[in-house]
């Protein structure tokens, strides 16, 4: 009698981080990247990574960013498919920033069903509108790598000094003010109420209070993660 395979292909999670400007989504998914070995995911870098890379859909991409309109989401999904191929995102992808509409999540669901795979679980940061309206005036970045900080909640351990690549150089978004943070906050919520009822009624809606420390957010996204994936 010949053997038989039980063995289960395990499909990669696929996260996705909802939250207004602000509220530590690139923070928080560069820190499970490092604890559970999932790739960050945001639009701009995907557009960036696959126009340099030079794909089919980098390439139209490309064409229509040099004509100054605006990428279509069908190319954006075009990218990330091609992106979700590669053998680097096996254990998994948090999506930063996409999707932003209710017709981008059922395109992403469509996309994700056609390989045998759905969104694990969609976890919404929840803040609080004047708290989260300060905390976006006060951040920053390296202007070497990127690393994010805060006037008040991460500072450098040392002083002008980039705790990730000692760069020395940083450098404030001009939108980040208060009367333009108030206004993509507003912006936000009319875009991610349709997401939370998708997601909600999908059942893998997960909620996280947003407004604690940087440490107490992460364990609580990692147990989020630890449970949905297990």
């Amino acid at each position: 009698m010949a053997d038989t395979d039980n063995t289960v292909e395990t499909k990669p999670a696929v996260l996705i981080l909802l939250g207004p400007p602000g509220a530590g989504k690139g923070t928080q998914a560069r820190m499970l990247e490092e604890r559970f070995g999932l790739v960050q995911l945001s639009t701009g870098d995907l557009l960036r990574g696959a126009v340099a890379a030079g794909t089919p859909a980098g390439l139209a991409a490309k064409a229509v960013m040099e004509a100054g309109g605006l990428v279509s989401d069908e190319i954006v999904l075009a990218i990330l498919r091609e992106r979700m191929a590669q053998p680097d995102v096996q254990a998994g992808v948090i999506l930063d920033g996409f999707p932003r509409t209710a017709g981008q999540a059922e395109a992403l669901d469509a996309l994700l069903a056609h390989s045998g795979q759905k969104v694990t679980a969609a976890i919404s940061l929840e803040v609080d509108d004047e708290a989260m309206i300060a905390r976006v005036a006060g951040r920053y970045t390296c202007g070497t790598c990127g690393e994010g900080y805060h006037d008040e909640f991460k500072q450098p351990a040392v002083a002008g000094t980039c705790d990730k690549c000692g760069g020395t150089e940083f450098k404030r978004r001009a939108d980040d003010n208060a009367e333009t943070a108030r206004a993509r906050l507003q912006a936000y919520h009319a875009q991610t109420a349709p997401l939370i009822a998708h997601y909600g009624a999908l059942g893998v809606l997960e909620k996280i209070d947003a407004m604690g420390g940087i440490e107490d957010i992460a364990s609580g996204l990692g147990s989020i993660v630890e449970r949905v994936s297990a």
